[in-house]
């Protein structure tokens, strides 16, 4: 069975890079029917933020990406927070020892960063020569008891490392250039080095599925899987999101994670069917796609080994689609928390934006002139494609005033009507009665939806004293 995981550390927001690995790992075991798991990495406690876990839960639960195994799940291969398996770690550290795979070494922080300020005033390239190599194993272990210690790994550095990457095929590394890398702290906690490699064995995970950073480490890990006899699982290392050619998109940096586009007005399935995506390809030119559509034809053979740039701009298009393709109850359920409004019947509101909207939190200042009329210039009437000017926009909504005023049931159809009887009365096209009056109700050049829409939902009575004002501006 295809097992697969998606192992973030809580270190605060969702990175979008991270949330296209938690997609794709997710992808690769559903097609199979295969188990996704959550395991949360929190080994590394200087990087932790308050609420970050919390974060990763309901990231993956906007987005639909169940896990079928996790820390707030259960399953058969928990503990699933590393920090809660710290004795599974020291057992195996322990034993990796023995195998001849790892070493204890006592040396110190400061003896450490004096050799590497050495090397750098040299301008060598760092790596440690551990004299705590020349230590017997037994000795070593009964030092172990009184004394502070790290296990370092012992790295065969003859030769060059060649293993299979689903992505980028045959990979080679010249292990003489492999650092023999602490994998149990001081502390008893685990770097990632070793902690991946144990809790992936462990919890029977087939696919590894991480960034492209670790195309070149991967040998390391390898040599820990040999050392326990242990076989490796594939490997499908993925290219970095970019923010352009030359920068990768970062948090850091100021670059949007996925809470920020959320907030930003981004439906999460629309996010989802983006970062898809970036990296692979559907091999036909249709983009939009459900998870369960994406789960049915995703494969790791198209997936791509270039790095991907982030687009916002098709993004921001992808979203109009989701946008305009939601049922117009759902539409409104998740557009009413923009609107602020009173006496307003917003269910006409959802109907006249939704198909005007690409990023829910436009929605404000789009009808920003709902609840207060803005301070327009009479400029505004003179249109010269619709053919208006100020002199003839005063006649037309004296008129219109007059017609709307005489409504007696105020509904868009009986507006309509009466607005359309008006042209062909006075001689003039559509448009030259529609404008000035959707100048008037509006102030704005730009409205998302017509006069008659806008006629409607502002009701009646505003709609007359909005006409007078026009009236008195000209």
């Amino acid at each position: 069975m295809v097992r697969t995981r998606f192992a973030p550390s809580p270190t605060g927001y969702m990175h979008i890079g991270n949330l296209r690995t938690a997609l794709y790992a997710y992808l690769v075991a559903k097609k199979d029917n295969g188990k996704f798991l959550l395991r949360i990495e929190d080994t590394d406690k200087d990087r932790q933020v308050e609420g970050a876990l919390e974060i990763i839960y309901d990231t993956l639960k906007s987005v639909n990406l169940v896990y079928d195994e996790g820390p707030n799940v259960g399953g058969d291969y928990g503990p699933y927070i590393q920090s809660e398996r710290l004795s599974i770690y020291k057992e195996y550290a322990d034993k990796l020892v023995e195998l001849g795979g790892a070493r204890y070494c006592f040396c110190t922080e400061k003896e450490i960063d004096t050799a590497r300020e050495n090397a750098e005033k040299q301008g060598h390239l760092f790596k440690y020569n551990d004299p705590c190599k020349s230590i017997k194993p037994e000795d070593a272990r009964k030092r172990i008891i009184n004394e502070s210690y790290v296990v370092r790994q012992i790295i065969d550095t003859k030769g060059v490392s060649v293993y299979h990457d689903e992505v980028y095929g045959k990979i080679e590394i010249e292990n003489s250039i492999l650092e023999e890398g602490v994998l149990l702290k001081s502390d008893g906690y685990p770097t990632y080095n070793f902690a991946n490699v144990i809790d992936d064995y462990l919890m029977k995970i087939t696919h590894v599925m991480r960034g492209s950073e670790y195309l070149s480490s991967t040998p390391k890990y390898n040599q820990i899987y040999k050392s326990f006899g242990w076989e490796t699982p594939k490997y499908i290392h993925l290219p970095p999101v970019m923010k352009d050619e030359q920068n990768k998109l970062s948090k850091r940096n100021g670059d949007a994670s996925f809470q920020d586009l959320v907030e930003k007005g981004y439906l999460p399935e629309a996010i989802i069917n983006y970062i898809a995506l970036l990296g692979w390809s559907p091999g036909s030119e249709e983009e939009v796609f459900s998870l369960e559509e994406l789960t049915k034809i995703f494969s790791i053979e198209r997936l791509h080994k270039s790095p991907a740039i982030f687009d916002i701009d098709k993004l921001k298009w992808l979203n109009g689609v989701y946008i305009r393709n939601l049922p117009l109850k759902e539409f409104h359920n998740r557009a009413k928390k923009y609107y602020n409004l009173k006496n307003i019947d917003e269910m006409a509101l959802s109907k006249t934006l939704q198909q005007r909207v690409e990023l829910l939190a436009d929605i404000p200042e789009m009808i920003d002139f709902v609840s207060e009329l803005p301070d327009y210039s009479t400029d505004l009437y003179v249109h010269q494609k619709m053919k208006t000017d100020k002199q003839m926009s005063k006649v037309v909504l004296e008129k219109i005033k007059e017609a709307l005023g005489n409504i007696k049931d105020w509904t868009e159809q009986n507006i309509h009507d009466e607005l359309m009887k008006l042209p062909e009365q006075m001689g003039m096209k559509n448009g030259q009665v529609l404008w000035p009056l959707r100048t008037a109700i509006s102030g704005k050049a730009f409205t998302p939806g017509g006069a008659v829409e806008w006629g409607y939902i502002l009701g009646k009575d505003e709609v007359l004293r909005r006409i007078d004002i026009g009236i008195e501006k000209l």
